[in-house]
C-alpha cells in the first residue's frame, strides 16, 4: 500500500485581507468623516461632493465612485451620523448623576449633534433624506432615552420620572441648538449645573441613590 503523503504547507499563503478592498473602505471612511465635518462647519449649502472630496484629500472621481451623487453621500453620512451617535452614547459611563447629566449635554452639544442639526435642516427641503433622517433620528431618540435612564440609575415606575428624564434630553437638545449661534459656555455650565441638582432631587427618593450620587462606579448594582 502507498504511503499516505500529508499535503505540503502553503510556503505563500494567501494574505487574508484584500490591500484594494482595505484600501476603498479606508477611503469611504474619509468620505464620510469629511462630509460631517463639512456639515457641521458649512451646513448643507456649503457641502458639496467636491468640497468633502477636497476635505477627505480624495479627487471628485473617487468620491462619486463611492458615492454616485450627493444624495448617495449624505444619505450614507445621516447613517454614519446616526451610528456614531448610538456608539458614543453606547460607551458613556459614568460615577455620579452629576456626570451623567454633564455627559448627556456634552453628546448634545458636540460636533456629531452639530453635523445632525444641518442634516435636520437639509432633510426638511430634500425628499431624498426625509424619511431615512426622520428613521435613523427615532433611532437614536429612543436609544438616547434608554441610556440616559441606565446612566442616572432612574426609576421610570415611578410617577414623573420619564418626564424628568425626557425633560433633561430636550433642554441638552435646547442647548445643542444654541451653540449654532454661540458658544456661551460659561453660562452652559451654569444652566447644566443647575439642572443636575434639580434632577438628582427628583429621583433622590429611588433605591440607591447613595450610590449613584457620590460612590464609583464599583458601588453600582
Amino acid at each position: 500500500m502507498a504511503a499516505v503523503t500529508a499535503p505540503r504547507p502553503d510556503r505563500n499563503p494567501k494574505p487574508d485581507r484584500n490591500p484594494k478592498q482595505d484600501r476603498s473602505r479606508a477611503t469611504r471612511q474619509r468620505l464620510l468623516e469629511a462630509a460631517v465635518a463639512c456639515l457641521a462647519e458649512r451646513g448643507w449649502a456649503g457641502s458639496t461632493v467636491a468640497v468633502v472630496a477636497e476635505r477627505a484629500g480624495v479627487s471628485r472621481g473617487a468620491a462619486q465612485h463611492h458615492f454616485p451623487t450627493r444624495e448617495d453621500l449624505f444619505t450614507a453620512a445621516v447613517e454614519y451620523v446616526a451610528e456614531e451617535r448610538s456608539q458614543a452614547l453606547r460607551t458613556l459611563r459614568t460615577d455620579t448623576r452629576e456626570q451623567a447629566v454633564e455627559a448627556l449635554v456634552g453628546l448634545f452639544t458636540g460636533p456629531l449633534f452639530r453635523a445632525a442639526l444641518h442634516l435636520w435642516v437639509a432633510a426638511s427641503d430634500e425628499a431624498q433624506l426625509r424619511d431615512r433622517v426622520t428613521e435613523l433620528e427615532a433611532r437614536v431618540g429612543r436609544e438616547s432615552h434608554r441610556i440616559a435612564v441606565e446612566v442616572l440609575g432612574a426609576d421610570e415606575s415611578r410617577p414623573g420620572v420619564r418626564e424628568t428624564v425626557q425633560g433633561l434630553l430636550d433642554m441638552a437638545r435646547g442647548l445643542g441648538l444654541a451653540t449654532l449661534l454661540t458658544d456661551d459656555r460659561a453660562r452652559r455650565e451654569r444652566v447644566v449645573a443647575q439642572w443636575a441638582r434639580l434632577v438628582n432631587e427628583a429621583l433622590s427618593d429611588e433605591p440607591g441613590v447613595q450610590a449613584l450620587s457620590g460612590g464609583s462606579g464599583s458601588d453600582r448594582a
